[in-house]
C-alpha cells in the first residue's frame, strides 16, 4: 500500500513537471525581454533543484521523510500561485523566481524513488525504484492534457494551468500524509559514516552520477527545446502536447520491466542500451522535422533516459551505507540538477540562435562521454575480477 501511494505521488510530480515543461517555455517566450531567454523559467526550475538539494537532505534528516515531503508540496502550491500571477502581470523576473522556488519541491519529490526502497524488502529495491518511476505514466497522460485543457480557462493564457497544478499538489499532499516511513538511519558516534569525498572515489559512484546526470542532461536539452522547435516548424500546440505525452510515456512505461532487466542482465548492459537509444533519438531528429520525426525521436529519448536513470540510481544504492544515504542521494541530485540547469539554459539559447539541427549535433558529446564512462567501469570490474581470481 505504501509503495502504491508513492507511485501515485510520483505520477502527480510528473503531472506538475510535464505541465511545467509544456508551458513555461511558451509563457517565457511571450513575456521574456529577448527570445533566447525563453527557457530561463525551465532553467530556474532545475537550478532551484540544485540549489535546494542539500537543504532538502537536511530537512529529510531533521524531520523525516513524510514531513519533509509535505513541506515540499506546500512550497509547490505557493510557487504555482506565483507563476500564475507572473503570467497575468507579465513579470518575467517573477516567473523565473517562482519556478526557482518550485525547484525545492522538485528536489524533494525526486527522493520518492529512494524512499521506495525503504518500504520494501531489500531484494525488491530495483523493482521498487522502477515501479515508483512508472508512476510517471500518470504525468505522461495528465500533464499534456492538463496543459491543453486549462490553457484558455482564464483570460491569461496558461494561468489556468498553474492554478490547476495547485490542486495537483493538494491531492499529493493528502496522499503522502497516509504513508508511514521507517526512521532514517542517522550518523552516530558508533557509525559516523564515511566522508563524501571518500565515497565519491568509488568507480561505481562516479559512473552512477555520470549516467544519471548526463542521461538527464541530454533528455532535458532536447525535451525543453521541443515546444519551441515545433512552434518554429509551425506545428500546433496540440501536436506539441502529443509529442510530450509520448515522450513521457517512453520515460516511464519501461519502468514496469527495467528493474527485472537489471536483475537479469546487470546495470551496465541496461545503461549501455540507454546510450544506444539516445544516439538513435539524435539520428531520427536530424532526419526531419515532421510530426512523426518529433514523436519517434522524443519517445526513443524517453526510453533511453529510463534505462540510464533507473540503472544509475540502482548502481548508486551499492555505494553507500544506511547512515550515509541522505548525503549521497543529495550529492547525486545536486549533480543531476546542476547538469539540467546548464542544459536548460543551453537549450533555449541554442534553439533560438542555432536551430534544432545544431542542438541535436551538440547532444552527441554527452552521449559519447556516458558511453566512455560505462566502458571504463566495465574494464574496472573486469580487472578487479581477474585480481580476485589470481
Amino acid at each position: 500500500m505504501r509503495l502504491l501511494l508513492l507511485v501515485l505521488c510520483q505520477g502527480l510530480l510528473l503531472t506538475n513537471n510535464v505541465t511545467f515543461i509544456a508551458i513555461n517555455g511558451l509563457v517565457g517566450l511571450s513575456i521574456a525581454p529577448s527570445p533566447w531567454m525563453a527557457t530561463l523559467p525551465i532553467t530556474a526550475y532545475v537550478a532551484g533543484g540544485a540549489l535546494f538539494a542539500n537543504l532538502v537532505a537536511r530537512h529529510q534528516r531533521a524531520w523525516g521523510r513524510r514531513r519533509a515531503f509535505q513541506l515540499g508540496l506546500c512550497v509547490a502550491m505557493v510557487s504555482c500561485a506565483l507563476c500564475a500571477y507572473a503570467a497575468a502581470s507579465h513579470s518575467f523576473v517573477l516567473l523565473v523566481a517562482a519556478t526557482m522556488l518550485a525547484g525545492y519541491y522538485n528536489a524533494n519529490a525526486g527522493l520518492y524513488r529512494f524512499a521506495a526502497t525503504e518500504v520494501v524488502a531489500p531484494r525488491f529495491k530495483e523493482r521498487a525504484i522502477s515501479w515508483v518511476l512508472a508512476g510517471g505514466i500518470i504525468g505522461a497522460v495528465a500533464g499534456p492534457s492538463l496543459a491543453s485543457a486549462t490553457r484558455d480557462v482564464l483570460p491569461v493564457p496558461f494561468a489556468g494551468a498553474y492554478a490547476a497544478l495547485i490542486g495537483v499538489a493538494l491531492l499529493a499532499l493528502a496522499l503522502i500524509s497516509f504513508i508511514r516511513f521507517p526512521p532514517l538511519p542517522l550518523p552516530s558516534a558508533a557509525r559516523p559514516g564515511r566522508p563524501l569525498r571518500e565515497i565519491a572515489r568509488q568507480p561505481a559512484f562516479v559512473v552512477a552520477v555520470v549516467a544519471c546526470s548526463l542521461g538527464y542532461g541530454v533528455m532535458n536539452l532536447l525535451m525543453a527545446a521541443t515546444p519551441i522547435a515545433m512552434l518554429q516548424c509551425s506545428h500546433p500546440f496540440s501536436s506539441t502536447a502529443l509529442v510530450l505525452e509520448w515522450h513521457v510515456l517512453g520515460m516511464y512505461v519501461p519502468s514496469f520491466f527495467t528493474g527485472s532487466l537489471i536483475r537479469r542482465f546487470g546495470g551496465l548492459p541496461v545503461m549501455s542500451a540507454g546510450v544506444v537509444l539516445n544516439a538513435v533519438c539524435i539520428a531520427v531528429a536530424l532526419s526531419g522535422v515532421d510530426l512523426t520525426h518529433f514523436l519517434a525521436a522524443l519517445f526513443t529519448l524517453g526510453v533511453g533516459w529510463n534505462f540510464l536513470y533507473v540503472g544509475g540510481t540502482t548502481l548508486l544504492t551499492e555505494t553507500y551505507r544506511p547512515e550515509e544515504k541522505t548525503s549521497v542521494q543529495a550529492a547525486l541530485d545536486t549533480a543531476v540538477f546542476t547538469t539540467m540547469t546548464v542544459t536548460s539554459f543551453s537549450s533555449g539559447a541554442l534553439i533560438t540562435t542555432q536551430g534544432w539541427t545544431w542542438l541535436n549535433v551538440g547532444s552527441l558529446l554527452p552521449v559519447v562521454l556516458t558511453a566512455l564512462a560505462l566502458l571504463w567501469l566495465a574494464l574496472q570490474r573486469r580487472a578487479a575480477l581477474r585480481r580476485s581470481v589470481a
